[in-house]
């Protein structure tokens, strides 16, 4: 799910257009992003890609119609004040779909964790080394000046890329809550790393015990759970109080803004919506089939 997850944050990033075409490539994207963490060989390159073709046309044909009704409520939403419970129901709606989307992979992700040899396993300890290298540059800078500016710069892209350009008064307002936020990046760091390690060791623990695709299919859901819910029950303090902090941010931002940036949310919420309904409309082939003029339309934007 995390694939999916990447491309479409990406692409409702971008924009309309570049979310219709990186939907189109799904499962190529999604392949391309799994292989550096496993090295597939060959014949797990050929079940991967298929299982993401399948994985998608499933997505496509049930996912991709619930989002579009999302947004379209998003919308209403979008166009008045809110408020955090608000917000954190949207959260919480998101992850019962990220629930859903796991349930629906979890057969054959077990079924590769079975293929997977020691080499690759050490391969995977390895890659998830690099990404966490890469996190200690992007979140724990050694300036607090300079961690403070690039937290800043992320939040207010994100902000903008929804609302359009945000005023000096909103830009210090930003600044001001992300001071005062409870978000722990070498706290989240060592979870990251928690769950990686309690990844590694259920991947060679079912190699050892030469797991039966039930058992692997019951320790890759308990991992799951132990992702979404830490055992370290320090940390799920933590995540509660953040996912409430940021609920509270969300709202009172949106409260800020004026009616053209409302107006620039909704606008976007609609290319959303109507570039998912299309999606969905399409035939649920690899890359999919548009409609006459789909394509076209949605380079046109």
């Amino acid at each position: 799910m995390a694939p999916l997850l990447a491309v479409l944050a990406a692409a409702l990033l971008a924009g309309c257009s570049t979310l219709r075409l990186a939907y189109e490539q799904g499962p190529r994207l999604a392949y391309w992003w799994l292989d550096p963490y496993v090295d597939f060989n060959d014949a797990q390159k050929q079940q991967a890609r298929h299982d993401l073709a399948q994985w998608f046309e499933w997505h496509r044909r049930t996912q991709l119609p619930l989002y579009a009704q999302a947004l379209s409520r998003a919308q209403r939403d979008a166009a008045q004040d809110g408020h955090a419970a608000q917000a954190c129901r949207w959260w919480d709606e998101v992850q019962q779909w990220r629930d859903g989307a796991f349930e629906q992979v979890l057969p054959k992700a077990a079924e590769l964790a079975l293929t997977l040899t020691p080499a690759q396993i050490d391969h995977l300890q390895q890659h998830y080394a690099k990404t966490n290298r890469k996190f200690r540059d992007e979140f724990l800078q050694a300036d607090p000046d300079v961690r403070r500016r690039e937290a800043l710069k992320r939040t207010a892209e994100r902000a903008e890329r929804f609302y359009g350009r945000l005023d000096d008064t909103q830009r210090h307002w930003v600044a001001q809550k992300l001071a005062a936020s409870p978000f722990d990046p070498q706290l989240w760091l060592q979870e990251r790393q928690r769950r990686q390690q309690d990844i590694v060791h259920t991947l060679r623990s079912l190699q050892q015990q030469r797991a039966t695709p039930e058992q692997a299919r019951e320790a890759i859901r308990d991992v799951y759970r132990r992702t979404v819910s830490s055992p370290n029950e320090a940390y799920r303090s933590y995540a509660q109080a953040l996912t409430a902090y940021n609920c509270e941010f969300v709202a009172q931002l949106h409260n800020r803004t004026s009616a053209e940036q409302r107006r620039t949310a909704v606008e976007r919420l609609r290319g959303w919506e109507s570039d998912l309904r299309a999606l969905a409309e399409t035939d649920a082939r690899v890359g999919g089939t548009p409609r006459k003029g789909d394509q076209l339309s949605a380079l046109e934007r």
